[in-house]
């Protein structure tokens, strides 16, 4: 599987699959056997091919930290749609996904209309709980994918912008 991940400014592309026992991390033209494991006691090792090492791992969304070796880590997942959309000259913020799964309760906006920054585009709920879909900048809506009542999947396409016309 492709993974993307930013560590500081640089990006790392990288694929894992997996091997008995454990996995293997491809990066260019390099293959690295790897393994994460938790033990009894609460703590966690990571292999890297013969080297074993203690480490600590917490995630918080797409933000993944490492205390390594004595070191501390940031590592940012990127998600491939993300990549893709700013490969082709677009904008992660074209695009707005579902944080969770749930179902839409409101449409505020239809395709067509003029957008500004914070302002509410959709209603949606989930666990008993209304969130509000805002626009992350001016624009202009291009589509949207989900009338009130229906239900989609966390990461769901909700909505797309496009820039105003100038």
């Amino acid at each position: 599987m492709h993974h993307a991940f930013k560590l500081g400014e640089a990006e790392h592309n990288v694929e894992l699959s997996r091997a008995p026992g454990r996995y293997r991390l491809h990066v260019g033209d390099s293959t690295i056997a790897v393994n994460l494991a938790d033990t009894a006691d609460g703590r966690s090792w990571l292999t890297i091919a013969d080297r074993h090492v203690e480490v600590v791992v917490a995630t918080r969304g797409d933000d993944v930290y490492v205390h390594y070796d004595g070191e501390a880590y940031q590592l940012q997942y990127r998600h491939p749609l993300d990549r893709l959309a700013a490969s082709a000259g677009g904008s992660a913020d074209d695009q707005l996904r579902a944080p969770m799964p749930g179902s839409i309760v409101a449409v505020q906006v239809g395709a067509g209309d003029a957008v500004v920054k914070g302002q509410t585009l959709l209603v949606m709920e989930s666990m008993k709980m209304e969130t509000l879909i805002t626009a992350p900048r001016d624009g202009v809506i291009d589509a949207i994918a989900f009338e009130k009542g229906q239900t989609f999947d966390r990461d769901a396409l909700l909505v797309t912008l496009k820039k105003a016309d100038a």
